[in-house]
């Protein structure tokens, strides 16, 4: 059984956490899966093929841990190795079509076969294409024209159709640029050329993503892998319960505070969801929340684990390549915007749970927060080894290598934690198998890149997205912003940051943006499309769950997450938010001060709550106060602060004299 699968089994089994709710069947997991991500729809063929898989995923994961111990090969026959073994798997794991699941096709071995052959024949080669340096054989093209086909098909199978249709968009533009109308056109590019141009040179499909791919993040996803052997799942889901499970909306704020945790590891919104969500979303639905609601907290909050240092679904360690800083800058920058974002989300589940009269689990039925972490606490150790040597300023492969070593060596602490043999190898398997969406998605991301170096698209649309928006910042920003929302759907995460970060961020650049603010805002809002209908892949996986109506969900899940669509505003505006040079440490508690109470106003105003029932004209002055707080302006500050606070002491009162009201009926 697949390993994914296997783990939310466990975590949805009834009375996991010490709390009783509804079990989620393995075939219903089994389809959610299938369904939304792509990178669970594998093969599941017992018997010699899948040792076969299991010795190749193994020897993957090996061949990149040897690297990083004892130094990277040259760029391009690191990145030739990485991805002929990704696109190996691909064609060996992910059929053509789901008729195939439970069967090998003949036409798949050769596939994968020639695929394998295609990304050696860059090693063999390697000094003979240094030295014909772009005179490129007839031998060379045909080579680089197959591996370009089998990378998209490859991308349809394992990553989807809306990324394959994004890339083939900008294939096309390469090679018709002549024929396209406006300040859109340039002179084209022949076949040659751009086959050259994304095959054989590291401007394309072997560019900065699959680099990044190759060293940095294949290393922190297997990381993920082996703690998810140590049961750390788990331990954050009965963490979560100990903390908030008791509160009013107890299970929905454990779906919070659960995926804020995971997304330190994970790097799928999708899969995030279905893991805690099918232990939160039942038991949700059993204290009275709407199928609907239940299914859009697990979307939200599981999405925003994306957004969560040290990994942000493998994001962080492409901004770090294509801005040129330092990871733990990118780290350091993205801590507050994602604190924040899981703040305006709680915000609203609070509001919900207020209004709806919601109240939490008994608090003896809660695991105890002490006992968890005297007992499997040091499951924490190697994410606090990784963030050690962050700072002590080693790379974060060496960083994600000691991170493995610690992971191993705290599992065997406490026997429930302990790794044996087997779960090693079926960690290193694993680790390889999760990585392929990625593998392939930067590839295939890589293209877009190549299109756009080749052709200068990212300048010429940044000049019309500011001509549309006649040179202003906010309307840019509210453009980049839908830009952002269309170019992410169905996207995985570091296929979307790159699509997002070279499209739509030069926009804000060309206004003076900073480049980190600039980069995060296309990212939030490309991550952000995973909950925001039509696509909205994380809120239809939970509604899978919830057995609510998916649009209705994708709806409930944007309203969650309206609050949470301002951090990316504030942090433009403000951007001590990121923590970037200069940042006075006042200046940052005063801005973050004012977005959380912008987004209390926010959340009250789309809820109709916030001591008590909102009236008609209150709706629209908690509205008001919640967006005047976003520019960190004193007179904007003020207003907004009065604004909230009015209607604060208004309904307060209100509800003191309905009180007394009663009391004296009574």
């Amino acid at each position: 059984m697949d390993e994914k699968i296997e783990k939310v089994r466990k975590d949805s089994a009834p009375g996991s956490a010490g709390v009783e709710g509804e079990s989620v069947s393995q075939a219903e997991i089994e389809e959610i899966l299938m369904k939304y991500d792509r990178e669970s729809a594998y093969r599941r063929i017992p018997g010699a093929y899948s040792v076969v898989i299991s010795v190749i995923a193994i020897a993957f994961s090996l061949f990149q841990l040897y690297t990083a111990a004892f130094g990277v090969l040259p760029a391009q026959i690191q990145r030739a190795v990485h991805l002929g073994f990704g696109v190996l798997l691909a064609y060996l794991l992910y059929p053509a079509s789901r008729r195939g699941i439970r069967k090998l096709a003949w036409y798949d071995v050769v596939l994968a076969v020639v695929g394998a052959f295609v990304m050696s024949y860059l090693v063999w080669n390697f000094k003979a294409l240094l030295v014909r340096a772009g005179a490129y054989t007839t031998v060379d093209i045909i080579i680089g024209t197959i591996g370009i086909l089998l990378v998209l098909e490859a991308t349809r199978r394992v990553v989807g159709i809306p990324i394959l249709v994004v890339v083939c968009c900008f294939l096309a533009y390469a090679y018709f640029g002549r024929y396209v109308p406006g300040f859109f056109q340039h002179r084209g590019a022949s076949i040659e050329r751009l086959v050259g141009h994304m095959f054989f040179t590291t401007e394309g499909m072997f560019g900065i993503p699959l680099g990044v791919s190759s060293t940095f993040i294949f290393l922190f996803i297997l990381f993920g892998a082996f703690l998810e052997k140590t049961g750390i799942g788990q331990f954050f889901i009965d963490i979560a319960n100990s903390i908030a499970g008791h509160a009013a909306g107890g299970p929905a704020k454990v779906a919070v505070i659960t995926s804020a945790f995971e997304g330190t590891v994970s790097g799928s919104s999708v899969a995030n969801t279905v893991g805690s969500g099918s232990f939160t979303i039942p038991m949700m639905k059993k204290l009275g929340y709407r199928p609907e609601f239940a299914a859009a907290v697990e979307a939200s909050a599981s999405t925003g684990g994306q957004l969560m240092p040290p990994i942000m679904g493998a994001a962080a360690f492409l901004m770090a390549e294509f801005i040129g800083v330092p990871y733990l800058q990118i780290v350091k920058a993205a801590v507050i915007p994602a604190i924040l974002y899981f703040t305006g989300v709680f915000i609203v589940v609070h509001l919900e749970a207020k209004k709806t009269g919601l109240r939490g689990l008994p608090r003896e039925r809660m695991p105890r927060f002490w006992r968890i972490m005297r007992e499997r606490g040091q499951l924490f150790l190697p994410l606090v080894a990784i963030i050690y040597l962050l700072v002590e300023g080693s790379t974060p492969m060496k960083a994600a290598l000691w991170g493995l070593v610690v992971a191993v060596l705290a599992s065997c602490i406490s026997r429930s934690t302990r790794m044996k043999p087997q779960d090693i190898l079926a960690a290193l398997e694993q680790g390889a198998r999760n990585a392929l969406g990625v593998v392939i998605a930067c590839a295939a991301a890589g293209m877009i890149v190549g299109t756009v170096t080749l052709t200068g698209l990212g300048l010429k649309l940044a000049n019309g997205l500011i001509l549309l928006a006649r040179g202003q910042l906010l309307p840019t920003l509210f453009f980049t912003m839908l830009t952002s929302l269309v170019l992410g759907m169905g996207a995985p995460t570091t296929a979307n940051y790159v699509i997002t970060s070279t499209i739509a961020a030069p926009a804000l650049l060309k206004l003076g943006v900073p480049v980190i603010a600039a980069h995060m805002f296309a990212f939030y809002f490309g991550i952000v499309a995973d909950v925001t209908p039509p696509v909205a892949l994380a809120a239809f996986a939970g509604s899978g769950i919830a057995k609510s109506n998916p649009l209705r969900t994708g709806v409930e899940s944007t309203k969650l997450s309206i609050a949470a669509f301002l951090v990316p505003y504030f942090f433009v505006y403000s951007p001590s938010l990121l923590l970037l040079g200069g940042a006075h440490g006042l200046e940052t508690a005063r801005v973050v001060l004012g977005a959380v109470i912008g987004m209390i106003g926010v959340g009250a105003a789309l809820e109709g709550w916030l001591v008590t029932r909102t009236r008609v004209i209150e709706r629209p002055l908690l509205l008001v106060s919640g967006l005047m707080l976003i520019h960190p302006h004193l007179t904007t500050d003020v207003v907004g602060l009065a604004l909230i606070v009015a209607v604060y002491l208004i309904q307060t009162l209100r509800l003191r004299r309905e009180s007394h009201a009663r009391a004296v009926s009574g």
